[in-house]
């Protein structure tokens, strides 16, 4: 419970989801289309393997009907539904072959969650995250449970860490099943704006610029929660863990990003083999010398076509960057940024 001071009116903070993806914040209902409510055990199992991942579902009580509610929004990559069975439920066997991460967030009733030497419950304002493609995963669901849950590929959560933190962390982290937010907490503040937003736009298509947005908002502060919740830290952890050698590599391909320098030379350059380098950074860094530095060119290259003067094409300023296949690297470049870059320059230019 929250209380204002000004009014003395105690206010839960959670209320602030109870109505996500079923109104507009002009309160009026949204209308979805498709299915969102069911009572049929095989609709709902294709409707959970779209949003979420094959699993095994069991109800609590024998032969039990269940009364699901089934909505689902896109942010970008990100998958945000609101869920409920209608009855109690076990679920396990989750596909780690789906490569999905889980962050289940509690509106009402409760959950029962599997983590190292036993397990935690979640309540209305509680947040749970799950790498189902790195551990194994149980819950157990009360008949009155609702949940507001994301679903993010594994690879979308190391991509945004290797962007925001210089390095994808090991299994010390994806392997943690961690409790965290909570009531009054700033992850349920970012739900309740993501939710809010995506209606505001109409639930548009995964790949407009405001789903981006809200893709990385969500990703960014997961992994602050995630680490945070798990005891570890992203900010100077793993990167001081890291040899000198590789630090130094990294300043060099970020300094040299535009002509591209040779592992062999970096690696020279240091005072290391080019084997010894890429086995520092795969175990430091979660990648590999060759896709930190590509990751550093597309990432100058956005800067430019975000900053250079109008009159520049996107052609022009590609091959200042020593690119020559511009369909590879539309292809690389969108699947790292979300949008290709003849949008990025089209939305500076504006």
């Amino acid at each position: 419970m929250v209380k204002s001071g000004k009014t003395g009116i105690a206010i839960r903070s959670e209320v602030l989801l109870q109505d996500a993806l079923l109104r507009d914040a002009g309160g009026r209902l949204i209308r979805h289309g498709g299915t969102s409510r069911s009572a049929d055990w095989d609709e709902i199992e294709a409707f959970c393997q779209s949003v979420y991942m094959p699993y095994r579902v069991r109800p609590l009580v024998r032969f039990s009907r269940p009364n699901a509610t089934m909505i689902s929004a896109r942010a970008g990559r990100v998958t945000m539904t609101r869920f409920a069975y209608g009855t109690g439920i076990y679920l396990d066997r989750f596909d780690p072959q789906a490569g999905n991460i889980l962050v289940l967030n509690t509106l009402q009733g409760s959950l029962d969650h599997q983590t190292d030497g036993g397990s935690v419950a979640t309540t209305g304002g509680d947040s749970f995250v799950v790498d189902c493609s790195r551990t194994e995963y149980w819950l157990k669901g009360d008949p009155d449970h609702m949940q507001l849950n994301l679903t993010i590929p594994h690879d979308v959560i190391a991509e945004t860490a290797e962007r925001w933190f210089g390095f994808v962390p090991d299994d010390g982290l994806w392997t943690r099943r961690v409790r965290f937010g909570g009531p009054g907490s700033a992850w349920l503040s970012l739900l309740d704006y993501a939710a809010r937003t995506l209606v505001q736009a109409g639930n548009a298509a995964s790949d407009t610029a405001i789903a981006r947005h809200i893709e990385e908002m969500i990703c960014v502060e997961l992994l602050r929660q995630w680490a945070g919740a798990a005891g570890m830290s992203l900010q100077d952890g793993a990167r001081c863990a890291a040899p000198g050698y590789v630090r130094r590599a990294e300043e060099i391909m970020q300094a040299e990003a535009r002509e591209a320098p040779s592992i062999g030379d970096v690696a020279q350059r240091v005072g290391v083999s080019a084997r010894t380098l890429s086995g520092g950074f795969a175990r430091f860094r979660g990648v590999s010398p060759r896709a930190f530095l590509a990751a550093r060119r597309l990432d100058g290259f956005r800067r430019d076509l975000e900053t250079r003067p109008g009159e520049e094409t996107v052609a022009t300023i590609a091959s200042a960057w020593g690119f020559g296949s511009f369909g590879a690297l539309a292809g690389r470049y969108r699947e790292r940024f979300g949008e290709l870059p003849s949008q990025t320059r089209a939305r500076a230019a504006r």
